[in-house]
């Protein structure tokens, strides 16, 4: 099976949250306004490409007939959450987790050995990016970071999220908003996670 692109993970991620929590599978309409799209056809391109990919089955012609194979759904794992980023992970085996999301990590070819974690967005320094305040990332903790990825990292006793990149084989920190600066450590920048997907939240109702 060849890889999902970013929005199509992003749209099964939202159909696999409505079911986990019970609810019946989002309309074409819906998942496009969940998404922010102003196209439904769009949306409906990506469900098709994750029903040829084995990713979706259609059980009828129905608009809410959508529902995910069996053996995708056995793979869903809990992972921790574990705050908020960059409002702390000074240590990351201290935290306490503020819940469990649950993900399929083999749909995102993160190795079972992996250690995972999800972290809460705060702010606007990655808009760039489309990472938005009160997103949520899912990161490999163990996972070498290259150049492009963006990571959650530790410099000089501060935790962001921000774009990896190397100058002349020194790592620095790029902000995917002309507003805010680079980050080159004085001392030291721990790489803590790389991410590998993007959860949205849903706005809050007025």
């Amino acid at each position: 099976m060849s890889p999902l692109t970013p929005r199509q993970q992003q749209v099964l991620d939202h159909l696999r949250q409505c079911l986990d929590q019970g609810q019946p599978a989002p309309t074409v309409r819906e998942i496009a306004h969940h998404l922010h799209l102003k196209s439904s056809s769009s949306v409906q391109l990506h469900l098709n490409a994750l029903q040829r990919k084995g990713c979706l089955e259609k059980a009828s012609g129905a608009a809410r007939s959508l529902r995910l194979p069996r053996e995708t759904a056995k793979r869903i794992t809990p992972i921790p959450l574990l705050g908020a980023i960059p409002a702390g992970l000074a240590d990351l085996r201290s935290q306490d987790p503020d819940g469990l999301i649950h993900v399929d990590l083999d749909g995102l070819r993160i190795p079972r050995s992996s250690r995972v974690f999800a972290l809460k967005v705060t702010g606007d320094s990655m808009i760039g990016k489309h990472i938005l305040d009160g997103d949520i990332v899912i990161l490999e903790q163990n996972a070498d970071p290259k150049p492009g990825d963006v990571v959650a990292a530790l410099i000089d006793g501060q935790s962001t999220l921000k774009t990896f990149l190397l100058d002349r084989g020194r790592p620095f920190l790029r902000a995917e908003n002309p507003l805010y600066p680079n980050l080159i450590p004085l001392r030291e920048l721990m790489v803590q996670g790389v991410v590998r997907m993007l959860l949205r939240t849903p706005p809050a109702k007025k």
